[in-house]
């Protein structure tokens, strides 16, 4: 279509009352393309623009349009022109009809909801305003059930380096074994607790869960044996593995997906910080041995338990349930936001992602059969379970390994600290950079090779080489920047749909933690200290996730000229129905834009 035609075709469509919000939008998705290195619309489309009314009167009657990858302009009531940017990425600088007509009356939850105003106008700095109010009210709630979460789970690692299994009668074959079976649990309780969570509310199921983890952790005081020890890692599997996809789920409630990648660096780095600040607490804790009759490593588990017990009770009276329902509990009586901003929170959230105008529904099976049927999700799924599979032999015996470097117990386990302190900066700096120029998969590989690089350095080390250089080597494989956060954020941006996401969040947790079932068995007795032919394991695996990385990108780029190639086939009525069914078929509408 010529750009006279695209003129004609504008002029028969839009009231003189809708031009300066057609006029804005399109010269954002000019300046958008252009952002992406894709040819913008021909700048002369605006100059050959109908005259305009009057400011007053474009004031009134329109709203400032925000667009989505995948989703397009979101104002469910009026039609709205827009490029795609499938043909943008192509070269094409033809433009499309796009309608979003999903009627309110249709989608329940938005109907009641007095605060998503279709029509809202708001400037680039009260959003601003608004995104500052929830960072700093909520993040750092969230932020601290993270840092207790890690707590345990790091203390495990530093309780073997205080002679745990010699304590118990056992060997790191049990060890091995109570990871597996550790693994098997957290990720079946990470399938359901997303769900659980829609159903309950993630602001209740989130302080249930720790509380719960919390007297588990306590319970590891009365462990004398093997058969206690394996039963109190089950429980605690149980009891921790719903809390991180619960929180994902939560999260999206409050932010937009182009904010959601920031704050899921954040939310892993402070766990390493916990990791970190563990190790440190450790290394004083396990001096405690023999004070009341306990083990150094038992000090470290009731400290860590009447902690969390602590900040279990003070979340239950914290967290909101919605951005709309701020007061009361440890909230204090004052709500987080005004009216108005109450308002722009809601509604920046829909015009983002059309799908959250249903978020408080429960998952339905048709949700569970679609994600096991999108290969996207399954790749992100293999990626998980392959790149983080190292880790499992890396967290469990990093303090064990140091350890053998001539360092006494409690130096080993402060030593800890650096390289988990390092891998959270590099983490959240690496993903930072990620949201600020929207690429995903280079920035993945660039994490995967380091990890590569990483367990390469330590395998090439001979036998004989000093301390200093084995600690050193150590810290650079365990300080490479993790990719989990952003790989939970890339799948989630794509996923299309609130149910699908849902499910989605609760098995790539899943993964993430089921992959401790064969990579527990990569560390054994018989290869100990230095672990030659395990290393050699964490190598084939760290280089399987490197190319996977571009595997993923590769495959959306695929699937995203896929979709130009749909669309360039429809007429202006097939468009017209695609756009009506565009919500309901997600990521599997030609509509949908994937990020690479």
């Amino acid at each position: 279509m010529s750009v006279n035609d695209w003129t004609t075709l504008w002029r028969n469509r839009w009231s003189t009352t809708h031009h300066d919000a057609a006029a804005t939008e399109l010269r954002d998705l000019s300046s958008d393309a252009r952002t992406r290195g894709s040819p913008p619309f021909p700048s002369s489309a605006l100059d050959q623009a109908p005259p305009s009314p009057s400011a007053s009167t474009a004031m009134h009657s329109t709203s400032t349009p925000e667009k989505r990858h995948g989703t397009g302009i979101l104002d469910a009531d009026d039609p709205s022109m827009e490029i795609d940017e499938s043909q943008a990425l192509l070269g094409s600088s033809s433009p499309r009809t796009s309608y979003d007509s999903a009627s309110d009356d249709d989608i329940k939850p938005l109907k009641k909801n007095p605060f998503y105003i279709p029509h809202l106008t708001y400037t680039p700095a009260e959003e601003a305003s608004v995104l500052h109010t929830i960072d700093t009210h909520l993040m750092p709630a969230i932020l601290l059930t993270t840092f207790v979460l890690n707590m345990d789970r790091t203390n495990n690692s530093n309780a073997i380096s205080d002679n745990l299994p010699a304590d118990l009668g056992f060997d790191i074959n049990v060890v091995n074994t109570a990871t597996a079976m550790y693994s098997v649990l957290f990720a079946s309780a990470c399938l359901t607790g997303a769900v659980v969570a829609k159903i309950v509310g993630p602001h209740r199921w989130i302080p249930i869960l720790m509380f719960s983890w919390g007297l588990v952790t306590l319970a590891h005081v009365l462990i004398t044996d093997k058969f206690g020890y394996l039963t109190v890692r089950c429980f605690i599997a149980i009891t921790e593995g719903g809390v991180i996809p619960t929180t994902l789920v939560y999260l999206g409630s409050f932010y937009k997906s182009t904010e959601l990648a920031t704050r899921l660096a954040l939310f892993w780095g402070v766990q390493h910080g916990a990791s970190a600040i563990s190790g440190l607490m450790a290394s004083g804790l396990v001096k405690l041995r023999g004070v009341g009759g306990l083990e150094g490593w038992k000090w470290l588990f009731l400290v860590d338990g009447v902690i969390t017990v602590g900040v279990a009770v003070g979340t239950w009276f914290y967290l909101p349930s919605h951005i709309s329902k701020t007061t009361g509990g440890l909230r204090g009586r004052k709500p987080w936001l005004t009216l108005r901003q109450t308002e722009i929170a809601v509604t920046r959230l829909i015009r983002d992602d059309v799908s959250k105008k249903s978020y408080d529904k429960t998952v339905k099976w048709s949700d569970i059969k679609d994600t096991l049927s999108d290969p996207g999700i399954i790749l992100h799924l293999i990626i998980t379970s392959i790149g983080q599979t190292p880790n499992t032999p890396m967290y469990t015996y990093l303090p064990t390994v140091i350890k053998s470097f001539n360092f006494s117990v409690s130096l080993a386990n402060a030593l800890t600290a650096p390289p988990y302190l390092l891998q959270g900066i590099s983490m959240i700096l690496v993903i930072r950079h990620s949201d600020k120029v929207r690429e995903r998969g280079y920035h993945g590989a660039f994490g995967a090779g380091w990890q590569l690089l990483g367990w390469i350095f330590v395998r090439s080390l001979p036998s004989g080489s000093s301390r200093a250089l084995k600690y050193l080597a150590a810290v650079f494989v365990a300080s490479w920047p993790s990719t989990h956060p952003l790989n939970i954020a890339w799948m989630s941006e794509n996923t299309g749909s609130v149910g699908k996401r849902t499910v989605a969040s609760g098995l790539v947790i899943g993964a993430s933690n089921i992959y401790g079932v064969w990579g527990s068995q990569i560390y054994r007795a018989d290869d100990a200290p230095e672990f030659r032919r395990g290393n050699l394991i964490n190598i084939a695996f760290a280089s399987t996730a490197f190319l996977l990385w571009f595997a993923q990108k590769n495959a959306y780029k695929y699937r995203n000229a896929r979709n130009a190639a749909v669309l360039n086939k429809l007429s202006e009525e097939e468009l017209v129905r695609e756009e009506d069914v565009r919500e309901v078929k997600g990521n599997g509408s030609p509509l949908f834009r994937f990020t690479t």
